[in-house]
């Protein structure tokens, strides 16, 4: 069975209540039970911290565990040498997502430290963007292995 880690940033904690008219209604707990039945054959793991280091400790412990990675680092994005750092030692493949199109925002969200350490990025298309990862890492990355 394929084994895949959702990895949610800084205040994605705060899904459905934050700002719902850049990031939507639902929360993500909610969101996960819908992802999850619509891959019956991935174990999807999920992490969620608001702590930058915690985040790199669990990048660290997919490392044997987990055969890609989603994150949504959050502004840590737009922030982190060393989150970009720890996605190039894990040699775990990684998507990096963003509900909201960052490149429509601030000009600060412009900039991703982690998009070059990455396989591929997805903005903009909602909580959606977690299953077209998904998607593409069956398809693509775990289909090539």
């Amino acid at each position: 069975m394929p084994k895949i880690a959702i990895v949610n940033g800084p205040n994605l904690n705060l899904l459905g209540k934050r700002e719902p008219d850049i990031y939507g209604n639902q929360s993500f707990e909610d969101y996960l039970v819908i992802l999850q039945a619509g891959f019956p054959e991935v174990e999807i793991t999920y992490y969620q911290s608001n702590i930058e280091g915690e985040l790199i400790n669990f990048l660290h412990d997919c490392m044997h565990k987990q055969q890609a990675i989603v994150l949504n680092a959050g502004a840590y994005t737009h922030t982190s040498i060393a989150l970009a750092d720890a996605i190039a030692a894990i040699n775990v493949p990684v998507i990096e997502v963003h509900i909201s199109n960052v490149l429509a925002r601030e000009d600060f969200r412009k900039t991703s430290f982690i998009a070059a350490k990455c396989v591929g990025s997805i903005s903009g298309l909602g909580l959606n963007g977690y299953a077209l990862a998904v998607t593409h890492i069956l398809d693509v990355i775990i289909g090539d292995e």
